[in-house]
């Protein structure tokens, strides 16, 4: 039996190029960049060339970039460093949406805790967001909107610019957690509206452990970490070096191939909704019709359950996802689902297919074969 993976929306095989570009900094190049002598200013020139790598892909400048150990940290250092800074000024209010990541959501019931307020905005059974909804929840004593550019879980894309636009007009800072979109939709904050953004290496084929934060030039910050000058101490302690330096490479690739890249998916995506279309199966897809990442494809399967598919799924070789991957291992129906008021029937049943590099036509429409095959006995309630 060959597997076939299809769960690169939880994380990607890492590029060859990118190994290969990591393995000095594993073994000759192990200097501490913070070092004065040669071993440390070899690694750190290293890590100021990976850093203008990941900044241009922004478009933005080196020094408004911040390595972190991934989104998650990102997301955090955005909501908490920006929340600490505004509420000095007694701007104690923040935005977010009810289908962000965890990394946000509880970032946010943190900030709750010790007294900041909080409007989490509801999305319609796409999962997008309404701007005049947005526009009137705004207060005077808002200090940050952070809503993600693409959902993980169904892929709708968020219209980011307008936010950021009306976020401008009201002064309040706008952050977006694009660690699901980068490598797929162009973001360049000469041009998007956007004071601070998430991204991640290990969801374009980087090395795990490793994003960074983008932060505008005018927005107010207090590090949360304490113990050196490293990132201009807005992220202290030694560098992930191999990471960075695998980051970068991703970087690097995947923006030389993105338009391409998003083709292949566009291609990937439909072969597969057309090869269920052909198989005698009820099943409907989750998130924006038209507004959504091509790689994300969320399926429910009518008359079936999540954990029951993914059992089945995983011995006939398949690897998807019902949700998040950092939600994975419990048995809670998704909360981005839940906030799109969709049937329980179709909650409980969904399952998330994503696709990405190495994924091919035939294995695609392989896969949705056998994935039909075994909703179709599920469907009819026979033993598998």
């Amino acid at each position: 039996m060959m597997a076939i993976y299809l769960d690169h929306a939880a994380t990607t095989p890492i590029h060859p190029l990118v190994k290969e570009a990591m393995l000095p900094y594993l073994e000759e190049a192990f200097g501490n960049p913070s070092s004065m002598h040669q071993y440390g200013r070899d690694v750190r020139v290293a890590i100021d060339q990976a850093r203008d790598q990941v900044a241009r892909a922004l478009g933005a400048d080196a020094g408004q970039l911040v390595f972190t150990s991934g989104g998650t940290e990102a997301d955090n250092m955005a909501l908490l460093g920006v929340a600490a800074a505004y509420a000095e000024t007694g701007k104690k209010h923040l935005i977010t949406t009810q289908i962000e990541h965890h990394a946000v959501l509880d970032a946010c019931r943190y900030l709750e805790r010790i007294g900041f307020e909080v409007t989490y905005l509801p999305v319609d059974h796409t999962g997008m967001i309404d701007l005049e909804q947005l526009r009137r929840v705004i207060r005077n004593d808002t200090a940050l909107i952070s809503i993600m550019m693409a959902n993980n879980e169904i892929g709708t894309v968020q219209p980011i610019e307008q936010i950021g636009e009306l976020a401008r007009e009201r002064g309040v800072l706008f952050h977006t957690d694009a660690v699901q979109a980068f490598g797929s939709l162009e973001i360049d904050v000469k041009r998007l509206p956007v004071d601070l953004i998430s991204v991640s290496g290990h969801k374009i084929n980087g090395p795990k452990g490793i994003g960074a934060l983008y932060l505008g030039k005018n927005v107010k910050f207090i590090p949360r970490t304490f113990g050196g000058s490293q990132e201009r101490r807005r992220r202290p302690g030694t560098e992930n070096v191999m990471g960075i330096i695998g980051f970068a490479k991703a970087v690097e690739l995947s923006q030389a191939s993105r338009e391409q890249h998003m083709a292949d998916m566009r291609v990937l995506r439909q072969a597969f909704v057309e090869e269920l279309n052909r198989q005698p199966i009820e099943f409907v897809v989750n998130g924006h019709p038209t507004k959504s990442l091509p790689h994300i494809l969320n399926v429910s399967f009518p008359g079936t359950d999540s954990e029951t598919l993914l059992m089945n799924f995983d011995l006939a070789g398949i690897a998807c996802a019902s949700g998040s991957a950092c939600t994975s291992g419990t048995l809670e129906v998704s909360h981005v689902l839940q906030s799109m008021h969709l049937s329980e029937e179709r909650t409980r049943s969904a399952i998330r297919f994503s696709f990405g590099r190495g994924n091919t036509v035939d294995e695609i429409k392989r896969a949705a074969e056998m994935v039909a095959s075994i909703v179709h006995r599920l469907q009819r309630h026979e033993e598998i």
